[in-house]
């Protein structure tokens, strides 16, 4: 076991830490390409009306305990050891890796057992992020922290992208192989962890922030969760926003944050130090932070609805194989992004991260531009070049994004701007499956109708059934092809494909006629969606670049009586005698 003093610590503080960031990050993602072989393993028909919250809460419920807990996981390490936390944050998500490779039910009660410890597991990812970057901030001198934090928040949203692919070949072998990789490099990060990393941080001793946390929680999970479910149908209208229930959880999660933050400006030991966002350099940093990550997290769903719906099956690929290559063809993504991550992160400990961050996403958003020019049926080397290229526009903007945040705040609040970065990174992910899919249902709706009433009736399906049919939600065709599915002999039923020409019936069900089908309406909901996303960038970049006077640090003070240790990032304000956040470069 090496002494903190030991000068190769860092390094093992850097390794522990980054390993079990990309564990927590792959679960963020491996389930995504894999729910065709988990529905089909538990025996469920996602696509079924009373099935769709088991889809919904398989793609989102990960993300979102994420989202809410990593602020006072990261404030409880403040408070408690930074280590002692982010320790069991590990074992916690080992032990839950195991228990749910052994769901013992199907149907209905499988897809309920996967969520609820999907959930429990997400608690212990939480603990990981919320407390990775604070652990390595505390580690690293000022000199070296930006190619630290680089390697490590790089090795974090690259396992978003390694999800994808790990998890296309892992489902097809057994769905049940996705939560087994984790078991071995779970149970070594644990014993690792305990045996190897110290606690060097500022500890302070506070309060819990009970009805901070309480608040918080409340009102993002129903914002976060109303946002989601309102991309599907209510009342005659092909998406959700006038159900009740969902305004209820828009308006009033809303009104619950606005309590929230009335509670965290009045209490003297809040959760959320809203006094942090009075530094520049932290308040824009989070900005570009979740701009980018809504803006990644869409690009994740179209490419994958992308491929498994709609050009795998048109080059000739079987529906079951489609989550497998799409993992594939998915790489050069993966693969720009860790080309450029370390790299960025060290390029800007030398000439300062803002210039870094804003030209990943201005890069980023030249890819998007990119995307847009390509047809349905697409060349797949001009794709494969302009994913890599997004994929070095993300990885430009990790590390300098990260080294621009918690280099802005004072020592004994780092767990806390841990958490507070993170939040917004993965709150930026569950925001993306709302708002992508509901601009994709909404490009889907003004021309998939008539294209798939005329395709059907082309094929000798009575004019009265294709019209029926067309006129269903189209969110039910989005996630069809989202999950490599074709819906068509479901939809006909055997009474409509037995009446039919046997070579009719073929092509309806076969591998062309829905990708063919969808190809042209699913590219004019993915121009409205791209152009979207190029906005979010590009507002995210002019934020990474955006200066302002050092912002005084009197909420240190407020909070704490005692003077704040400081690492050598952080210089004592005169005015104060407390640790002054640093603007930098």
């Amino acid at each position: 076991m090496l002494s903190v003093d030991h000068p190769r610590y860092k390094w093992v503080a850097l390794s522990n830490t980054t390993l079990g960031n990309l564990l927590a990050t792959i679960n963020s993602s491996i389930v995504l390409i894999s729910l065709p072989a988990i529905f089909k393993g538990i025996n469920v028909n996602p696509l079924e009306p009373g099935n769709v919250s088991y889809l919904l809460w398989m793609l989102m419920g990960y993300m979102l305990v994420t989202a809410v807990l990593v602020v006072t996981l990261g404030r409880l390490g403040d408070m408690y050891g930074r280590v002692k936390i982010y320790n069991a944050g590990f074992a916690i998500f080992t032990i839950t890796s195991i228990i749910l490779s052994l769901d013992p039910f199907d149907g209905g009660g499988g897809a309920l057992w996967l969520i609820g410890w999907r959930v429990v597991q997400a608690i212990g990812g939480a603990m990981l992020m919320a407390n990775s970057a604070a652990i390595i901030t505390d580690a690293f001198p000022a000199a070296q922290r930006g190619m630290a934090l680089g390697v490590n928040i790089v090795s974090a949203l690259a396992g978003s992208f390694i999800g994808l692919v790990l998890g296309g070949v892992l489902a097809e072998w057994d769905w049940r192989s996705i939560f087994w990789v984790n078991i071995p490099l779970g149970v070594l990060g644990t014993v690792w962890a305990y045996r190897s990393l110290h606690d060097t941080g500022v500890r302070r001793h506070a309060k819990i922030d009970w009805w901070g946390n309480a608040t918080f929680a409340v009102g993002l999970t129903a914002v976060l969760a109303a946002i989601t479910y309102g991309i599907q149908p209510y009342g005659g209208h092909t998406q959700g926003w006038t159900n009740p229930w969902v305004l209820a959880g828009l308006i009033g999660g809303v009104a619950v944050l606005i309590v929230f933050g009335v509670i965290e400006s009045r209490v003297a030991e809040p959760m959320f130090p809203l006094g942090l966002f009075k530094n520049v350099g932290f308040a824009t940093g989070n900005a570009a932070n979740l701009l980018a990550s809504v803006a990644r997290g869409g690009l994740q769903f179209m490419l994958i609805i992308w491929l498994q719906g709609i050009w795998l099956p048109l080059h000739h690929y079987s529906y079951e194989s489609t989550p497998l290559w799409a993992g594939i063809y998915l790489l050069p993504l993966t693969i720009g992004f860790l080309a450029a991550g370390p790299i960025s992160g060290y390029l800007s400990d030398k000439f300062g991260p803002r210039p870094f961050a804003a030209g990943g996403l201005l890069v980023m958003a030249a890819s998007f531009v990119g995307l847009l020019a390509l047809p349905g049926d697409f060349n797949y080397a001009v794709f494969a070049v302009l994913i890599f290229i997004n994929g070095l526009g993300g990885g430009l903007f990790a590390a300098p994004n990260t080294n621009l945040v918690m280099s802005s705040v004072p020592a004994n609040m780092r767990g806390a701007a841990s958490g507070m970065r993170a939040t917004f990174q993965n709150a930026g992910q569950v925001l993306s499956i709302g708002i992508f899919f509901s601009l994709m249902v909404a490009g889907l709706a003004g021309s998939l109708p008539h294209t798939l009433s005329a395709g059907l009736t082309q094929q000798g399906v009575p004019a009265a059934t294709a019209n029926t049919i067309a006129q269903l939600p189209p969110v039910g065709t989005l996630f069809a092809a989202f999950l490599g599915y074709n819906p068509i002999g479901q939809l006909l039923g055997p009474h409509v494909l037995g009446a039919l020409p046997a070579a009719n019936a073929a092509k309806l069900t076969g591998l062309q006629f829905f990708p063919r089908l969808i190809a042209d309406p699913f590219h004019d909901g993915l121009v409205i969606v791209f152009w979207m996303a190029i906005g979010l960038l590009v507002v995210g970049a002019i934020a990474s670049l955006v200066r302002g006077k050092k912002a005084p640090a009197d909420f240190v003070s407020r909070e704490a009586a005692a003077k704040a240790e400081i690492s050598d990032a952080q210089p004592l304000s005169a005015a104060t005698g407390v640790a002054e956040p640093i603007d930098s470069k």
